[in-house]
């Protein structure tokens, strides 16, 4: 590992100074990711500046919902009695993610930091945009199985890795950040890229900036949701495709709809004109078949992983016929009917 300077500011303030201060510094908090990477040699930053002294650990009501500290940890925030009775989705999501030691270490606000774990990204003797611009992307016409199939762009395929950010997303959560220019709020929406022309680049994050909270708005879907994840393996494996199902229903009518699908994208994927399909409509799988063809009409696939449009087709379909019938997931159920 590169050797590297250790600093540790007490303020939300100190910590944006500490950073514009060094602009190849990092943040740290759980390390669950940074420390790979930087044993892989990935990520060499000759700065780490610790954050796990800042007034960042509380879920707090705000606004109607809830606002949840960057360094609230994953498991807090999956076992905390209001998440899991008015955000149950955010809840199953990250529960289907990682192990119970590392839940335990990641925070929220790293958690949405994470890179990507594509095959190439991580192996520096292989070409790769993110890790290195303008040198290639080894994934595309390489092996390239767990990759995008939506919004890639050829210049990267990688996929975005998080569950709890396809949760937030279905949810339609806002990031709170703080820089050198002051606070602001970026939509969950928006906060994570698509690779263009320049994949290096993850988050619409500026320069100095650091994730201070992540806010839950009042509308929860606490009845009819799911969380839908599909792997090669049923513990510690990344999602081939997952959905965030949320619906509100009226009767047999669907009322509101939102829908997050992580696996196929450089960031969680939400088509709103399907949403906007599903209102009005229906709670049939008829209903669910044409939103699933209107997200996935524009869907590439690579050399290896066609299987995943019709896995992310049957996935859809399925999770809003769960979220329908107010059955969430099954931790040990990850058949596709």
């Amino acid at each position: 590992m590169n050797r590297f300077d250790y600093v540790r500011p007490n303020t939300v303030a100190e910590a944006v100074q500490a950073l514009g201060a060094d602009p190849q510094a990092r943040f740290i908090a759980g390390g669950t990711n940074l420390i790979d990477l930087m044993k892989y040699d990935v990520e060499r930053p000759g700065r780490l500046i610790d954050i796990t002294r800042l007034p960042l650990r509380d879920i707090v009501e705000h606004d109607g919902g809830l606002r949840i500290g960057a360094l609230v940890t994953n498991a807090t925030v999956a076992y905390d009695v209001r998440i899991k009775e008015r955000y149950p989705l955010l809840s199953s999501a990250i529960l289907a993610g990682a192990s119970a030691q590392l839940r335990n270490a990641a925070s929220t606000g790293g958690n949405l930091l994470q890179r990507t774990r594509c095959y190439y990204f991580y192996d520096t003797a292989t070409p790769c945009n993110k890790r290195e611009p303008g040198t290639g992307c080894g994934a595309i016409g390489g092996v390239n199985r767990i990759h995008a199939i939506l919004g890639a762009s050829e210049h990267c395929i990688a996929t975005h890795p998080s569950d709890m950010a396809v949760a937030l997303a279905a949810l339609e959560a806002v990031v709170q950040v703080s820089g050198p220019n002051g606070d602001r709020a970026i939509p969950l929406a928006e906060f994570h890229r698509l690779p263009g022309d320049d994949p290096a680049r993850d988050t619409n994050l500026a320069p100095g900036e650091i994730i201070v909270a992540v806010d839950l708005p009042a509308k929860s879907f606490a009845t009819n949701f799911t969380y839908l994840k599909l792997r090669d393996r049923l513990s510690y494996a990344f999602a081939l495709v997952s959905v965030a199902a949320a619906l509100e229903l009226d009767g047999e009518t669907i009322r509101t709809a939102r829908l997050a699908l992580g696996g196929v994208a450089h960031k969680p994927w939400r088509n709103t004109e399907a949403e906007g399909l599903l209102q009005g409509k229906p709670a049939t799988r008829e209903t669910y078949q044409t939103a699933a063809e209107l997200i996935l009409a524009e869907a590439k696939p690579q050399s290896t992983n066609g299987f995943k449009i019709e896995l992310a087709r049957r996935a859809i379909v399925r999770g809003l016929e769960q979220a329908a019938a107010g059955t969430p997931q099954s931790q040990s159920d990850k058949r596709i009917q």
